[in-house]
């Protein structure tokens, strides 16, 4: 786990609590912002054990904000930290962190766990993300429990929402305009990508759409066609014996 084997084995008295995989994916997912210093917010304080850790791990000089709704987790700040008090469901506060702080490189909601607040926070400040900076929502298993806004399948939890932002990152490509118009997400969202418990979405602002190239003999043409046609076909089609 690189960074996060060393440092578990001397952190300090406040209690951090995660789930033991998903240091791997902070490792994967985090790594390449550690270069710089970058803009990080974690929604969710409790004990106070992220923010000596993220400090260590994030570049000399980054901005680190905190938020919590408990005003005892005040107490947690430390030096190269910010911890501000308010709710992740309110958008009005949320609207003020970015202003103060952002744009932010990283965003990571370890909050509520609340299906409403964790989709009210990701619609809030996924416009004060930078471009390529991640959006990560930890304990999404919460999405399968009613007693948090969830459910199996219920259209109204994070994973459901999660999957929707599947197909808007599609839209480009639709075939069926009155069912599944054109979403401007797909301007911005670069993937999405689902770990146990760990939803992660990138953004990438596209200033153009996607363009297929053909390449022959060091040749290349592009061309946007596919995404103009309408009522297409495979060419495959009653090639494979159906």
């Amino acid at each position: 786990m690189g960074f996060f084997s060393d440092y578990i084995p001397r952190s300090g008295d406040k209690l951090l609590t995660k789930w033991a995989h998903y240091f791997e994916i902070y490792e994967r997912e985090l790594t390449r912002f550690r270069a710089r210093p970058v803009t990080f917010m974690e929604i969710g304080v409790f004990r106070g054990g992220s923010l000596p850790m993220w400090k260590e791990f994030f570049a000399p000089g980054s901005t680190l904000v905190f938020i919590d709704i408990d005003p005892d987790c005040k107490a947690h700040e430390i030096e190269g930290t910010h911890v501000e008090i308010g709710s992740q469901g309110d958008p009005a506060f949320l609207a003020s962190l970015a202003d103060r702080y952002g744009p932010f490189d990283v965003i990571l909601d370890d909050g509520s766990h609340l299906c409403p607040h964790q989709i009210a926070s990701f619609e809030a400040l996924w416009p004060h993300l930078t471009d390529r900076g991640v959006y990560m929502v930890e304990d999404c298993h919460s999405s399968y429990w009613p007693g948090f806004g969830g459910g199996y399948r219920n259209e109204a939890s994070f994973i459901e929402y999660s999957k929707r932002l599947i197909d808007r990152m599609h839209s480009w490509y639709t075939d069926q305009d009155a069912l599944f118009p054109f979403d401007d997400m797909a301007r911005h969202l670069n993937s999405v990508r689902f770990y146990d418990s760990i939803v992660v979405c990138e953004k990438l602002d596209k200033q153009q759409p996607p363009t297929s190239l053909a390449i022959r003999n060091g040749k290349v043409e592009p061309s946007r066609k596919a995404l103009t046609l309408r009522n297409r076909s495979s060419v495959f089609a009653n090639k494979d014996g159906r």
